[in-house]
């Protein structure tokens, strides 16, 4: 039996598990089975490789991104640019091998919303997610700069520095926070909302709910809103191919 699974902290949500385990009944897949390795600290992921028998790869979500990457044997290119790791294949001889599909998600569940006017955006947030959403609007020649709590580690405006007219001028806002997630559904990022326009787009990686309150007050403004639903998708499908199972 091959395994699969989903690495993370408190991941009992997770959108991962439920698709996967539809994905193998649809397609008669009966040799491989997917579960949450939802573990307290990072320092328990070798003892989940070891005592996991069968176990072909995984995926890996919040908070664990960048803390997997020094137990793996090689990273992917991509994901070394990237700095964040949320594939991992376990090849046949046993090695690590990361690689980072958020990219490949983001990217293709973006463009086809991207106008001429999108040039700059702002990433709200900077933890793994996040440094996938700067490396795939870099591919796509659109100028971003981060939002945080405080001004370290490359972020240009904090939260209570942030204008209208800092919203007027970057028409791509992107919920990389889990502000906002099941069950804390009334909570969202702190940015001047009435600045937005129906010029603007908001991207919320979040998918429960559909519609956070960070969507819907761009929605109330006529900003075109997308969550992460179609992204988390098609990076599990990109996962699929890596981990190359039939």
């Amino acid at each position: 039996m091959n395994k699969l699974g989903l690495l993370g902290k408190n991941i009992s949500y997770s959108f991962s598990r439920t698709y996967f385990k539809k994905k193998f009944e649809n397609e008669n897949i009966k040799d491989t089975s997917y579960e949450n390795f939802d573990i307290k600290n990072i320092d328990l992921f070798p003892s989940i490789i070891k005592e996991t028998e069968g176990l072909k790869g995984m995926n890996v979500t919040i908070p664990y991104k960048e803390q997997v990457m020094p137990f793996l044997d090689k990273i992917n290119k991509k994901a070394k640019t990237i700095g964040a790791v949320n594939t991992i294949k376990i090849t046949k001889k046993g090695k690590l091998v990361g690689y980072n599909t958020d990219c490949f998600g983001f990217k293709n569940s973006i463009k086809p919303f991207i106008k001429p006017h999108h040039k700059k955006a702002l990433i709200l947030g900077t933890g793994g997610a996040s440094k996938a959403v700067a490396f795939s609007l870099n591919e796509m020649g659109i100028s971003y700069y981060y939002v945080s709590r405080s001004l370290k580690n490359g972020v240009t405006f904090t939260y209570d520095t942030l204008t209208e007219q800092d919203i007027e001028e970057h028409q791509i806002i992107v919920n990389c926070t889990p502000l906002g997630t099941f069950p804390n559904i009334q909570e969202c990022p702190n940015i001047p909302y009435n600045a937005i326009t129906k010029n603007h787009i908001l991207f919320d990686l979040i998918y429960n709910p559909e519609e956070t309150k960070f969507l819907n007050l761009g929605k109330q403004n006529k900003a075109t809103i997308i969550n992460g639903l179609n992204m988390l998708r098609l990076q599990a499908e990109k996962s699929w191919s890596i981990w190359g199972l039939k």
